[in-house]
């Protein structure tokens, strides 16, 4: 019986993605649960498993086809593997007590391990396998990465192989090398050029001495982390919570433009901007303004894994009313971040860096950042806008006003 394999369901928010990864090819063995195609979308990357046991049958969406909410991807023949094993039980059991003497054959290999093994570079054929019939576990994989890391600096050169994604051009070389565009790359790009055409964008500047956040922070930092199981304080937690307490001050600026009405909220999710290899994500903690400095730096943490690991899901993803992006964190000094529609505004963050200052008279020197907010004009008021910034500079350079609520 041939059970479809379709795509997932998509929210409103995504209209379709496209087939990323085939990672079985027809006439594979799958089992439940197996990982079968990667589909990527505007925002995330979605795995679709196996729902049953087979053998996978005919794909109907190659790579780079675009698909649609529950399309149908390809199909599995249930049971077609069913006298498969039986059959093959005694070959793998030979290949596995006596590897190949031209390590052509790959060993069986679970899925996760297999899938371990190409994140770190490791040849499936190498690892020992200790599951059933020499099956390839996750924990043999895990066990070789360690084993791999535990090598002396002096290991073969060919251990170290170059990324096959990363052109490596000669001096003097003229060679081009042209790769489609991730289709979250082609997104943002997209979405960047629609903002600056349909909204009135201007951006205002000031300046925030970060002197009383550095010493809280050098202060606490110790006492916080052991006292909230890891959880270390940056300074994103800081901006999030200033930015918060303005946004209730200035509802305009935690806004937002639908046709001919304004939609105020009255709750602030704030996303906060995380590169990742797929390109810039922008996940949001919801209810920012309940959380503490501990469930927002947390929080952070948290996305910045999952986005590292591919993992955040679309319910991350989706929505906001309001975002912060750190340049600072690759050495930006300025700049003009662009508003994430339908959102009113955007706040950037920059190097800090010790400049003189001019304080009471005395030249002084002090940790500076530069601080840029990005706002839509048709809802926002310059006024407003200038007014909202100096409000988060006032919080931060006087952290008490947060907890004093003043």
């Amino acid at each position: 019986m041939a059970i479809e394999i379709k795509a997932p369901t998509f929210p409103e928010s995504v209209a379709d993605g496209t087939v990323a990864t085939w990672h079985k090819k027809p006439g594979d063995a799958v089992k439940r649960d197996d990982l079968i195609v990667d589909i990527e979308t505007d925002k995330v990357v979605l795995e679709v498993l196996a729902t049953a046991d087979g053998v996978l049958g005919a794909i109907v969406k190659n790579e780079g086809d675009t698909v649609l909410s529950d399309e149908v991807l390809g199909s599995i023949e249930a049971g077609g593997a069913a006298a498969a094993p039986a059959a093959a039980a005694a070959p793998a059991a030979a290949q596995a007590a006596a590897p190949a003497a031209d390590g052509e054959d790959d060993p069986v290999a679970a899925p996760a391990a297999r899938k371990l093994a190409e994140e770190n570079g490791i040849n499936i054929a190498s690892v020992a396998g200790t599951g059933k019939g020499g099956r390839v576990t996750k924990e043999d994989v895990v066990a070789a990465v360690a084993a791999k890391k535990a090598a002396p600096a002096a290991a073969p050169a060919k251990a170290a192989a170059p990324a096959a994604a990363a052109p490596v051009f000669a001096a003097g070389d003229r060679i081009e090398k042209r790769v489609p565009m991730t289709r979250v790359r082609a997104t943002v790009a997209k979405r960047l050029v629609e903002a600056q055409s349909n909204m009135a964008m201007l951006t205002t500047f000031n300046e925030v001495d970060m002197t009383e956040v550095m010493a809280l922070r050098s202060k606490y930092k110790d006492l916080f982390e052991k006292s909230h199981n890891g959880v270390r304080l940056g300074f994103m937690s800081f901006f999030v919570k200033a930015a918060t307490e303005a946004l209730k001050r200035f509802p305009a600026v935690n806004a937002s433009i639908d046709g001919a009405d304004i939609v105020y909220h009255g709750y602030a999710d704030v996303g906060v901007a995380v590169s990742s290899d797929r390109g810039l994500v922008v996940p949001v903690l919801r209810n920012a303004e309940l959380m503490s400095l501990a469930e927002i730096e947390g929080g952070i943490a948290a996305f910045g894994k999952k986005a590292r690991d591919g993992k955040l899901s679309m319910d991350e993803m989706t929505g906001g009313t309001f975002t912060i992006t750190n340049g600072g964190t690759f050495g930006s000094m300025m700049s003009t971040p662009i508003v994430n529609p339908p959102q009113a505004a955007i706040l950037g963050m920059h190097n800090i860096l010790q400049r003189p200052m001019a304080i009471n008279g005395q030249v002084v020197i002090r940790p500076m950042m530069y601080l840029a907010l990005s706002y839509d004009h048709r809802l926002i008021d310059g006024k407003e806008a200038v007014t909202f910034l100096v409000t988060i500079k006032n919080l931060l350079e006087d952290p008490a006003r947060l907890l004093l609520d003043i």
